[in-house]
């Protein structure tokens, strides 16, 4: 009789085995969640300032920390370029006084070559704008700067000439964020500078020293920003006044050229630190009416002027008008302000779960982008306080902060840091945020710039099944960078509208191009590309998970 159990357990366990295998291998393997990995060692990147100054120059330098992404070679990888916010003798180990410029080598590796490439910008730097403003097909770039900036353009092989002067560009002013877009239209990218606080050390409006954690913003005087227009031959003309930018005073910390109207003009939003933010309409006869307080996006829903930072627009709802957000300082809430269509917006902060949870944290860096490419934009914000000592003062508020990372649920956001990764749960002095595709496998990764420390890349690891399209785009009757292009990507029964922006984030540059999740789908139904110019591109069936280089007027796309 045990024999006959025996003999039975035996055959049991020979005949189920291979019934219990068929069943795990039927059961949906759910995939580890997104991970973005640090990987600033590995990859190479050593630039590190560490010590900033003591007294009133410190408020300037730490407001620095910009940079971002360009391609500053057409190899179609994305480069990497940190601004120097800092004079102060650095100790032994720490990076020279300059700005940076890391090559991708593609293997997911990073070579120093500042020097070889004709970079010696060494200042109070704050920002970085990438924009081809000559349309010979190389990235040039704008640093922004404390008393001054400067213009490098890209000479095509790999070296880049400072041009600031000549070109008539040079802002003396405390230049912030800044953008490059084409306001007139005439093909050829204008430039958009931020000018933040008149700021002299000799005649300060309060005591500013190591004891105690900073003069109140709103005691300085604001400035009027820069709007430069390209004469199409190398140069620009300051019309700042002619254009009536220079009519509205501020403290200019973030910038975005959008067309909020969808009236075919690019528009101008500032986000204005303890002051009201600026709406500048493009009226289309080469001014601009500020229209900030009728448009609902100055102040608060109280009145009151907040502290902002880094700006993004991104359409939410799919009805192709954008949406705006402002990263705010401490003790406020950020910003989302949605667009009614009819020139007006409502603010929907609370309403979307990212008000109470902002108000202990500062707001920098910005930006909206699909981590997961499920087809829902969520939103990234580097976070820090402007001011090391503050602890000492308000012992419920520190220097370095955590970021967010705002998931998109379809009815709100709701923040998912702490479940992707351990880079997302450290702290930073954070600035600047750049967002793009550094390793071109279709999912975003992050540039996090800080202040005092070195900057974070993260890598967008594992995780990701969705599927998703990539356009480059590149004007011909229009700006060759395609900026104020609107692209429109349907894939079965979603549709995702998006603008090539100018500016963006928080004294930052990102990835030109324009990275569409798809959820599950496979093929692109559609997708149309109405450029500056009024041309309409459109193409049928396109397939997923590819970068599209679409060029203005061409029959084909060209596929990579």
């Amino acid at each position: 009789m045990m024999k006959f159990a025996l003999l039975l357990l035996l055959l049991t366990v020979v005949f189920l085995a291979p019934l219990k295998s068929t069943v795990d291998a039927d059961v949906p393997q759910v995939p580890p969640p997104i991970q973005f990995v640090d990987i600033t060692n590995t990859a190479g990147i050593k630039w590190n300032l560490k010590t900033l100054a003591h007294g009133s120059k410190y408020l300037i330098e730490t407001m620095g920390g910009g940079g971002g992404f360009v391609d500053y070679n057409g190899d179609g990888l994305l480069d990497i370029y940190l601004i120097c916010y800092s004079q102060t003798p650095q100790p032994a180990g720490a990076s020279k006084l300059r700005d940076a410029l890391y090559r991708n080598n593609g293997d997911g590796t990073f070579t120093d070559v500042t020097e070889s490439a004709g970079i010696a910008n060494s200042m109070l730097g704050m920002g970085l704008a990438v924009g081809d403003y000559n349309n010979d097909g190389w990235p040039d770039l704008y640093i922004t700067g404390y008393g001054a900036s400067k213009l490098y353009r890209n000479n095509g092989k790999g070296t880049f000439t400072e041009v600031s002067a000549q070109a008539g560009v040079n802002n003396t002013l405390w230049g912030t964020s800044a953008a490059f877009f084409d306001y007139d239209n005439d093909g050829y990218l204008d430039l958009f500078v931020c000018n933040y606080l008149t700021y002299d050390e000799k005649t300060l409006p309060c005591t500013f020293f190591e004891d105690k954690p900073y003069c109140l913003i709103k005691n300085f005087k604001g400035s009027a920003s820069k709007l430069f227009h390209n004469n199409r031959d190398g140069t620009f003309s300051d019309v700042s006044e002619k254009t009536r930018i220079a009519k509205s005073k501020g403290k200019g910390l973030g910038v975005i050229a959008l067309d909020y109207d969808n009236d075919g003009r690019l528009d101008i939003f500032q986000a204005n630190d303890a002051a009201a933010n600026f709406l500048y309409h493009n009226n289309g006869d080469g001014t601009f009416s500020e229209l900030a307080l009728e448009a609902g996006v100055a102040l608060d829903p109280n009145g009151n002027a907040r502290g902002g930072m880094g700006v993004d627009a991104e359409d939410l709802d799919g009805d192709g008008y954008p949406e705006m957000f402002v990263a705010n300082f401490s003790g406020e809430t950020n910003a989302l302000f949605h667009n009614d269509r009819d020139g007006v917006f409502t603010e929907v902060t609370n309403k979307l779960g990212l008000g109470t949870i902002s108000i202990p944290l500062s707001g920098f860096g910005s930006r909206f982008f699909d981590y997961n490419n499920d087809g829902l934009s969520d939103l990234f914000v580097h976070n820090g306080h402007p001011f090391e000592p503050i602890n000492k003062f308000f012992p419920e508020t520190t220097y370095r902060e955590r970021p967010f990372l705002f998931e998109n649920t379809g009815q709100g956001f709701v923040n998912v840091a702490a479940a992707h990764g351990a880079a997302l749960q450290k702290s930073y002095a954070g600035r600047g945020l750049a967002i793009g595709d550094f390793d071109n496998d279709g999912d975003v990764d992050l540039l996090l710039m800080n202040v005092g420390e070195p900057p974070a890349l993260l890598r967008n690891d594992g995780g990701n099944r969705n599927h998703w399209l990539g356009i480059k785009l590149i004007g011909a009757k229009s700006n060759r960078d395609g900026v104020g292009a609107k692209v429109t990507v349907t894939a079965g029964a979603l549709r995702r509208v998006k603008q090539r922006l100018g500016g963006t984030s928080y004294c930052s540059a990102s990835d030109p191009r324009l990275l569409f999740g798809l959820g599950a789908n496979t093929k692109v139904t559609e997708v149309e590309v109405r450029w500056p110019s009024g041309q309409l591109t459109t193409m049928k069936n396109v397939q997923a998970n590819q970068y599209l280089t679409i060029k203005e007027g061409a029959a084909t796309p060209k596929s990579r």
